[in-house]
């Protein structure tokens, strides 16, 4: 049974940092495309940021280039998204998705996901 479990959102001050973890379950994430998605209120969930497999070849939306950081810890088969320079645009909640490829589905890997994390950033 495949299970991804995400934490590590909070409540942060706009300028700062998050980091985000996506543990994994009955997969191995280094044999998956690994990806973020986040929902704000009364919008879409959309793509924030991924990593293939092989090569680890890593993608970002643009409103997060520069800002964001996605990388995978095969050890302890986790994969984290490290979110600097917060802004209040960036509050939403914040999902991580497996699959066969970043660009698998319309919604990325999309064949396994979890529950979910909330970020917020507010002053």
């Amino acid at each position: 049974q495949v299970q991804l479990v995400e934490s590590g959102g909070g409540l942060v001050q706009p300028g700062g940092s998050l980091r985000l973890s996506c543990a994994a379950a009955g997969l191995t994430v280094d044999d998956y495309a690994i990806g973020w998605f986040r929902q704000a209120p009364g919008k879409e969930r959309e793509g924030v940021s991924c990593i293939s497999r092989p090569g680890g070849n890593t993608f970002y939306t643009n409103s997060v280039k520069g800002r964001f950081t996605i990388s995978r810890d095969n050890a302890k088969n986790t994969v984290y998204l490290q979110m600097n320079s917060l802004k209040p645009e960036d509050t939403g909640i914040y999902y991580c998705t497996a699959g066969d490829s970043c660009f698998a589905t319309s919604e990325g890997p999309g064949k396994y996901w979890g529950q979910g994390t909330q970020v917020t950033v507010s002053s």
